[in-house]
């Protein structure tokens, strides 16, 4: 038997970010928000309503402007969203409900370098993070994304998503050597 159920959906607002667009749109998401959208392993592809485009380079220059575009998820970068709770439930977001610990981090690629925060349960395991599990796209919270080669380009955004298939190097702030003073 079919599920009839009616399923209930609502507009999100988004900033996605490829390695050569920016797209500014609305995705329709069900009750487990952007997360459940971007992480969902039965569509390869994402729509975006109500899309602005704007090239990389001069990212607030609009180029186009269309009703609906479809992306293939594999090509988007981040995904960077106005409020955290668009995210999803706090359960799919933390993939869990354990005790989360705060890990400041700088995050880059090929073309974007994003600093924020990760939350993971217990003490921070880089190879389960970014390779374990079926998640491809990975919270970062009060996350600042900026262009490596096109500084002006920044997104600050409460609630971020990152494709960790696309990452070149993840640190942890608190990791980081203190400059040395001379005397």
């Amino acid at each position: 038997m079919m599920d009839t159920a009616p399923r209930t959906h609502r507009m999100i607002p988004v900033d996605i970010l490829t390695s050569s667009y920016r797209v500014v749109g609305k995705v329709s998401v069900s009750t487990n928000g952007v997360m459940g959208v971007m992480n969902d392993p039965t569509h390869t592809y994402m729509e975006v309503i109500d899309a602005r485009l704007a090239r990389i380079h001069m990212p607030t220059k609009l180029v186009d402007h269309y009703e609906v575009i479809r992306m293939f998820k594999q090509q988007v970068f981040a995904v960077a969203l106005a409020r955290r709770e668009d995210l999803g439930p706090q359960g799919v977001v933390r993939g869990g409900f354990a005790k989360v610990t705060e890990y400041p981090v700088r995050i880059t690629a090929q073309v974007y370098e994003i600093e924020g925060k990760i939350e993971y349960p217990g003490r921070f395991d880089f190879s389960a993070l970014m390779a374990e599990g079926s998640r491809d796209f990975i919270p970062v919270f009060d996350a600042i994304l900026t262009g490596i080669l096109i500084p002006t380009l920044r997104v600050e955004s409460p609630g971020m998503l990152f494709n960790r298939k696309q990452v070149d190097l993840l640190a942890l702030q608190g990791q980081r050597v203190k400059a040395q003073t001379q005397s």
